[in-house]
């Protein structure tokens, strides 16, 4: 009878447990060294912020398991960089005037997780703003996270600022400490502030007709000159009222440079007599881009129109005859007989006048000589009279020259 044959279980059991003895022990080291580089790449992580990439430092903690096994060190893993940021600015009212003076205030927050220390603040007010005195820059210890502080800065606007607005640069430098590891950033902020050159864009008063006419065209102009250093744009002129007519009541001039000048000229007709009431309307933008409006009434009396000329009137004038041309040298010839005339008459009265004479004083010397003689032949005297030899006056003979006749 064959007996059945016993596998024996017992020595293949204990065979299983030694290979698995064996390969656990060469397992072991392989698994550790893994382990070890594991750790080493968890504590070297590579963090990127936003002012560039930054190695984080490694800190020793070790974490104790249940059963009493060591773990491995990990390094704390570093936030963002913390941002510092403009919440709100000032600057005043409306926009500043060109050579005005303001306050700039700003306020400023840490967007950041942690604090920053050591900031530096810069402010750089452009081509046309600069600083109205003090300093632009200024010093902030520490700023914790999420705080916020104010600032502010006296500027003024250049008087031959741009009108429009005018870049103000905020520049922040700061250090913050973040998983134990000091790092630097820096942000620069950038706000606007309006800035405005004045109004003077000057229109002169109407300038109107002395001798407007019911009927007849006149004209009214005003002349405008633009005296401030900003353009006036969109410039158009409007005349409205009763009692004219014109081709076109309103004029688009559009736009006037810094310096330039011109006239605005209305060509109307009067249609009613009397008192003419109208207004014109100048509207333009200034260098801010703000609408303006100039109104200049106009006033003016308006005649009659002249009356027409009567064509009967006309005609009687044309038949009237013309001068003859034979009158002019007839009367011209008339005259200067006249005048030779005249010379002729006078002069023969001259003649006439100075015979007269003549004869008179013949006569009265004649006079004289007979009453001497008479004087003579009734007193006879010795020596003659004092006033008789004053009236005898000497007598001197001129002897003849040879040659001569006596």
């Amino acid at each position: 009878m064959n007996r059945p044959r016993t596998i024996a279980v017992k020595p293949i059991i204990t065979l299983i447990v030694l290979v698995a003895l064996i390969v656990a022990c060469v397992s072991a080291p392989v698994c550790a060294m893994a382990s070890g580089q594991a750790a080493a790449a968890a504590t070297d992580t590579i963090v990127a912020g936003d002012a560039g990439t930054r190695r984080a430092t490694p800190v020793d903690d070790t974490d104790q398991n249940a059963g009493g096994d060591s773990g491995q060190s990990a390094a704390p893993i570093a936030g963002p960089v913390p941002n510092v940021i403009i919440t709100n600015f000032t600057y005043g009212d409306g926009s500043v005037p060109a050579g005005g003076k303001f306050d700039l205030g700003f306020s400023f927050q840490n967007k950041g997780s942690v604090a920053v220390q050591n900031m530096v603040i810069s402010v750089d007010g452009g081509d046309g703003l600069t600083i109205a005195g003090g300093t632009n820059t200024f010093y902030v210890p520490q700023l914790a996270a999420g705080a916020t502080q104010s600032q502010t800065v006296p500027m003024q606007a250049l008087i031959d600022a741009k009108s429009g607005a005018q870049a103000v640069v905020v520049s922040f430098r700061y250090e913050y400490v973040d998983a134990g590891q000091r790092s630097s950033n820096s942000v620069d902020e950038k706000i606007s502030v309006p800035v405005s050159q004045p109004d003077r864009f000057q229109i002169n008063d109407p300038v109107i007709p002395d001798d407007a006419q019911n009927g007849q065209e006149s004209t009214i102009t005003l002349a405008y000159v633009n005296k401030g250093k900003g353009d006036i744009s969109n410039v158009e002129a409007t005349m409205d009222g009763k009692g004219f007519d014109t081709v076109s009541k309103t004029q688009y001039l559009g736009n006037v440079a810094s310096g330039g000048s011109g006239t605005i000229a209305y060509a109307f007709t009067p249609t009613d007599s009397g008192d003419l009431d109208a207004k014109i309307t100048v509207t333009y933008e200034d260098s801010d881009g703000q609408q303006k409006t100039k109104e200049f009434p106009v006033k003016l009396t308006v005649a009659e129109p002249a009356p027409a000329m009567d064509d009967t009137a006309a005609d009687v004038q044309d038949e009237q005859p013309g001068t003859p041309v034979w009158l002019l040298p007839t009367v011209a010839a008339v005259a200067i007989v006249a005048i030779v005339v005249i010379v002729v008459l006078v002069k023969r009265h001259r003649k006439k006048k100075r015979s007269a004479m003549d004869e008179q004083w013949d006569d009265w010397q004649d006079d004289q000589d007979g009453g001497d003689t008479l004087e003579a032949q009734g007193h006879a005297s010795d020596t003659p009279a004092a006033d008789d030899t004053d009236r005898q006056a000497p007598t001197e003979v001129i002897a003849p020259q040879p040659g001569e006749r006596s």
